[in-house]
């Protein structure tokens, strides 16, 4: 739990002090202290002294009494009439360094904050009515000015390097973002270390970062602009090490350029296709994923405007056992939460038609600092006195209740709020009060404690355990995506978004408001409190509808429980199952020990690069193409070439066997499509299917598809003539999927149902074959797609081009889940979903971790591409062919 951590971190650091930056306004500034005197009823016989801290502040002066029991005393400027050195007025001056020296400050109101060192609302001394107050904008121009004259003056302390040795590589001026207070001083950027020097010296003297520690940095937007950098020294923690807002874009990069150029083995920013298919796999969980995805949409656990945002995920709160099975337990996942109550819709779009422009649905935001402090009060009192000028909020509008708040959110005139991720880790402290606040009384009498919880949770932790459960749970699994859609994907904004009822106001978009453009100071000042306080839509990572995440049920036969399931309640036969679970755990068994693949033989066959490997049921026979026009037939067993066959003088490009190993089809270059009798040892047929080359040829259930290099790829029912009598092939033309560019290589799925085709220009088709018709084109490449290949499930399309990048697609959605560089052009490849056996453009094979994104092994092979394929079913041994001319046989060897 990032910010109940980082607030016990802060707690155990600066325990003894009192003072800090949640003491200020927003938008203010801590300049400078110095070592003070209170002195009250000076002169007179019952004169006291408090001796202390003055702190010197772009809006308030503050003094901090060295005496605990003694409250801080905060004076707003803006309600000072006068503050006089001790030559102006000598006898009203209440604060000095000793009897020489002070000064007198005469104003309307103060505050009192932590009397007794108890966190508690401000109590006000109203003194007089103050005459008069600037404008917002006068003030913060004049407060911009003096910030920006006191950084001018100073500069980063070069004995603050940790070596004399360090070189300085960059110096600017930047701002410590925290939640609700920003820190103004001097980043400094060494061959070693990134360094923050405060202002103020505040909380201490210099943060500094090792380089080599750094893990990850995020370029942020910070009331909506790109300002923002946020370093990790962690993986997986959602709580950076430091947050920083620079004054200028230019700034910001520079820094981030040089952070990016010493961390070792730095990947630039992760994307979010990073992750989506580490999610649709299941080897990350749902609330791994939800954090991942804030985190690129520029949500921060140090910027309360831009908080991680959490679903709700559970709709019953009344029933005394939580039953995760019934659909009706949980809250629809594909409407904002603005839509869930159909009356109250109804209202809203109602108004919103009526509304001139800028439209939105509305008036409040699902994420802003008040909702997150609405929720974290308990453990973060001092952020609320903070945000609402040191009150808490009125006893009956607290966080009382789970299942007041979930009603209130279905129901409430302006509550559309969603959660945060603290519901669903495993720190409980934010529903008790264990500070023993006094968060007021309710109008029933009844004080507020701890927040009362629904009554299938036996306590505050139990509550959270189920909440998890909730949320990896079967059916949030598969309906997770729809929010996605809402909250960081396709539906946040445009039509889609009016579709589906998830207007908010303009303000808080991205884009949504130039503040540089806006020449009135009060205007500007205005906008910008509006945009930190109302809250803000996170950055839209995903313009196609995310796909869906379907787990595999787990099957009766297991590694670690054979016997889960009683035969009676199998689906199968015990046979049938234990063979298919077997093969399944053999083929996973291969799979996972891929890397210790071996040359068993190879031998030189062609004489030029192969093109196509096809093997017979028993493994016998190899047939292979070649660009030199020949089909042969090795023998594995002799070691010898059986049959050598010329169709023609054009270059032959792949080749299959068909059912029961009687013949060979190959394409060719000459545009034909040539049938080999393998029992009679002739070309038994030929079809004359295309304008131009035919790059690849693929055979299922009796049809026959075929890509060229004339733009199409045909779809033939194919019988097969009487082998013992002279009887030509029938062919008939079922399909012409119709293609702007050359095709170069075609898939089809496990089910001969989706088609997938590649081409030279580097667009991905997916077509429907059962109906003909295209349900994607995706410019996914920049050049020839070389290979494309569907995952054993279907879901996935792996393909790979002479740009040297692997994409995974979402069948379904069209959408890249997974992107991949490699160093050179991978040629071929087979995959099990997670694995990848690649030939590359140099003659290697390389091992893939696709969710990892990085090669696992190497394998010395081929002395040119590795340009042909072949694996057989049991995933334990391979065929590869090359440009130099050689076919090579490897086995596993366990």
């Amino acid at each position: 739990m990032a910010f109940i951590r980082r607030r016990r971190l802060e707690r155990e650091l600066y325990s003894k002090e009192r003072f800090s930056l949640l003491l200020l306004n927003l938008e203010e500034y801590y300049f400078e202290q110095h070592t003070a005197n209170h002195i009250i009823n000076k002169d007179c016989k019952d004169e006291r002294k408090f001796r202390g801290s003055l702190k010197i502040c772009s809006k308030s002066i503050i003094f901090e009494p060295d005496d605990n029991i003694q409250p801080i005393i905060k004076i707003p400027l803006r309600d000072c009439t006068s503050i006089k050195a001790p030559e102006d007025n000598e006898a009203n001056n209440p604060f000095t360094r000793d009897t020489s020296g002070g000064i007198s400050v005469v104003c309307s109101q103060v505050f009192l904050i932590k009397e007794r060192n108890v966190i508690a609302p401000y109590k006000t001394v109203r003194l007089y009515r103050a005459s008069c107050l600037d404008k917002m904008g006068d003030q913060a121009a004049m407060i911009t000015a003096i910030l920006q004259s006191r950084l001018a003056r100073t500069s980063f302390d070069k004995n603050r390097f940790q070596s004399i040795s360090e070189t300085l590589h960059m110096e600017c001026k930047a701002e410590m973002v925290t939640p609700l207070v920003t820190n103004p001083g001097h980043v400094c950027v060494s061959d070693a270390n990134l360094y923050f020097q405060p202002l103020n010296g505040y909380p201490k003297p210099v943060v500094q970062i090792t380089l080599q520690n750094v893990r990850r940095i995020y370029k942020r937007r910070h009331g909506l602009m790109p300002l923002g950098l946020e370093v990790f020294c962690t993986e997986n923690d959602l709580c950076s090490d430091i947050y920083l807002k620079f004054y200028s874009c230019q700034d910001r990069d520079e820094v981030y350029r040089l952070i990016a150029k010493y961390i070792e083995n730095h990947i630039a920013e992760h994307t979010a296709e990073s992750y989506v298919l580490q999610w649709q796999r299941g080897h990350i969980s749902n609330y791994q994923y939800l954090l991942h995805l804030n985190n690129l949409a520029d949500r921060s656990c140090n910027d309360l405007s831009q908080y991680p945002v959490f679903p709700w995920i559970i709709a019953d709160y009344s029933s005394s056992v939580l039953d995760l099975t019934k659909p009706e337990t949980f809250r629809d996942l594909s409407k904002p939460v603005g839509a869930l109550n159909k009356e109250r819709l109804d209202r809203l779009v109602t108004r919103y038609q009526e509304m001139p422009e800028p439209k939105f649905m509305y008036g409040s935001h699902y994420s802003s600092p008040g909702y997150v402090l609405f929720y974290l009060v308990r453990v973060a009192p001092e952020y609320m006195l903070c945000l609402q000028n040191g009150k808490f909020d009125h006893a009956d509008r607290m966080f009382n209740s789970i299942a007041e708040t979930w009603k209130n959110c279905l129901d409430g005139a302006t509550d559309f709020k969603e959660l945060i991720p603290e519901f669903y880790e495993n720190d409980s402290s934010f529903l008790v009060n264990s500070l023993k606040l006094d968060l007021g009384k309710r109008q029933g009498g009844k004080m507020v404690e701890d927040v009362e919880l629904p009554p299938w949770a036996s306590g505050p932790d139990d509550f959270l355990q189920k909440s998890q459960e909730a949320l990896e749970s079967p059916y949030v699994s598969e309906h997770l995506h729809e929010w996605i859609d809402i909250i960081f994907g396709y539906k946040q904004k445009g039509s889609e978004a009016v579709a589906a009822h998830n207007v908010f106001h303009p303000l808080t978009y991205e884009g949504g408001v130039d503040l540089n453009s806006i020449m009135d100071p009060n205007e500007k000042v205005a906008l910008l409190t509006q945009i930190l306080e109302f809250g803000q839509t996170p950055k839209q990572l995903f313009t196609t509808p995310h796909p869906q995440r379907k787990i595999q049920k787990l099957k009766s036969l297991s590694r670690t429980s054979s016997h889960s399931t009683s035969i009676a309640e199998s689906p199968v036969s015990p046979i049938e199952e234990s063979f298919e679970d077997l093969t399944e755990e053999s083929i996973t068994l291969a799979w996972n020990n891929i890397a210790k693949l071996k040359l068993d033989k190879q031998y030189k066959i062609h004489k030029e690069a192969i093109t196509g490997i096809a093997v017979t049921c028993n493994g016998s026979s190899v047939f292979t193409t070649s660009q030199d026009s020949t089909l042969k037939m090795f023998s594995k067993d002799s070691k010898t070439i059986q049959r050598s066959v010329s169709f023609s003088n054009m270059a032959l490009s792949s080749c299959l066997i068909l059912p029961g190993d009687t013949t060979v089809i190959s394409s060719s270059w000459d545009n034909h499509i040539y049938f080999y009798s393998i029992a009679f040892g002739r070309q038994q047929d030929v079809l004359l299917g295309h304008d131009d080359a035919v790059s690849k040829i693929c055979w299922r259930d009796g049809r026959l598809f075929s890509a060229s290099w004339d733009s199409t790829v045909k779809v033939w029912h194919c019988v097969p003539g009487e082998i013992l009598s002279n009887k030509k092939h029938h062919f008939e033309l079922l399909a012409q999927l119709e293609h702007d560019v050359s095709v170069n290589t075609i898939d089809l799925n496990a089910a001969n149902t989706i088609l997938a085709s590649g081409t030279k220009e580097g667009t991905i088709s997916v077509w429907d074959v059962t109906t003909a018709t295209m349900l994607h084109q995706l410019p996914r490449h920049s050049g020839t797609v070389f290979h494309a290949a569907f995952s054993p499930d279907s879901r996935h399309l792996l393909s790979t081009g002479e740009d040297c990048c692997f994409k995974v697609i979402d069948v379904q959605t069209g959408m890249v889940v997974s992107s991949v560089t490699t160093e050179e052009p991978q040629r071929c490849f087979k995959w099990d979903g997670n694995t990848i056996l690649s030939g590359s453009q140099s003659g290697e094979l390389l091992v893939w971790d696709l969710l990892g994104g990085k090669v696992t092994e190497r394998i010395k092979g081929h002395t040119g591409a590795v340009t042909s394929m072949w694996m057989n079913e049991q995933c334990n041994s391979v065929i590869t062919g090359g440009e130099d001319k050689q076919i090579m046989f490897w086995k596993l060897q366990y």
